[in-house]
């Protein structure tokens, strides 16, 4: 594909195989049967996936098996997603990771299967590829290649994931040196910084890394930026969650967005609340990440339901708050992206 990336992501991809609409789940010696079943390529790929629907060049390093499952995260990933993978491995004698999702009850149960890399973390970084941006995770090993990113003036978005030993530790957060933006969940940032509150998370992760944003889940996120003194408290988009799989990845996807893009640092947060909010309305992970059609239609109902209510609404209130979408969506919204609902088949009622 060539070209700067706007984007680099590195990291292990799983197939994901997704049962929806289960009525129970099974029990020691019993079968059941789902009405809606989807498959795609998760683990990283739902940031990458997420990104380039927004219309971002995005590349992924990583490692792809040639079995039938990494043939499949090939073909969805470079063909029907449009993800550079020229900074990738094709592997021989390696079994693709997979992830099999039981959605039940607005909760989800996993089975993962997988063996170690067949590289070491640093290895799917493979020459580090000219991008304006990448994502790191700085709970993983094998982030040397951040230094360098930062250094060759690369921005790098930096998540963190849960800390099984329950020790914290500070170490984890010296990379955040390299970083510009650390956007961490609130039970995460409050740990890391043996703080009581959100807020005095913000606060202390601000003299660590110029953009921090802290999520809050239906709370919604907490942000500031060092560097131009904004500082934003941005409720979330109050929707239906169906599935949470991907949600972080989403909003990182759309936070990454609006900062390329030089948007205000509020107009940012919420932009990945609204991406967030509306892949948890549907099944699985990248499945679930919604494109530029995706959102220009969500802005087209909240407009005309504005018509029909009060000016003082809520519905109002979120229109105003929103109403920067008017200069962001791209034209041709006809042609525009929406996500992958063609994986997800569920049958009716009837058929149930």
């Amino acid at each position: 594909m060539g070209g700067q990336l706007d984007l680099f992501v590195p990291g292990v991809v799983y197939l994901d195989v997704i049962f929806t609409g289960l009525r129970e789940l099974p029990g020691p010696g019993t079968e059941v049967w789902a009405s809606g079943m989807g498959s795609c390529p998760g683990g990283v790929a739902n940031l990458a996936v997420a990104a380039s629907r927004l219309g971002l060049h995005t590349g992924l390093g990583t490692a792809l098996s040639s079995d039938a499952y990494g043939e499949f995260c090939h073909r969805v990933l470079s063909r029907q997603e449009g993800i550079d993978l020229s900074a990738s491995k094709r592997v021989d004698d390696w079994h693709s990771p997979v992830t099999v999702s039981l959605a039940y009850d607005r909760d989800r149960s996993m089975i993962t299967h997988g063996h170690p890399l067949p590289t070491d973390a640093d290895g799917l970084v493979n020459g580090l590829p000219a991008a304006r941006s990448a994502a790191v995770s700085l709970s993983g090993t094998g982030i040397g290649w951040v230094h360098r990113a930062g250094a060759a003036g690369t921005m790098v978005f930096a998540d963190v994931g849960w800390d099984e030993t329950d020790q914290w530790s500070c170490d984890v957060l010296t990379a955040l040196g390299d970083c510009h933006a650390f956007l961490p969940n609130a039970v995460e940032a409050m740990r890391y910084t043996r703080t009581d509150s959100p807020q005095q998370a913000l606060d202390k992760l601000s003299g660590l890394v110029p953009v921090v944003v802290v999520t809050c889940g239906s709370d919604g996120a907490l942000a500031i930026d060092s560097g131009t003194g904004e500082v934003a408290v941005v409720p979330c988009v109050p929707v239906e969650a169906l599935d949470p799989t991907g949600a972080g990845d989403v909003f990182t996807a759309g936070f990454i967005t609006g900062t390329l893009g030089g948007w205000p640092l509020a107009d940012r947060v919420a932009f990945a609340n609204l991406v967030a909010a509306l892949s948890v309305q549907h099944f699985g992970g990248s499945l679930s990440a919604p494109g530029w059609g995706d959102i220009a239609d969500w802005w087209q109902a909240v407009r005309c339901t504005v018509t029909r209510r009060h000016e003082d609404s809520a519905e109002a209130l979120l229109a105003q708050r929103y109403g920067f979408l008017d200069d962001v969506i791209p034209p041709g919204r006809r042609n525009a992206v929406h996500r992958a609902t063609a994986t997800i088949a569920r049958l009716s009622d009837a058929q149930a």
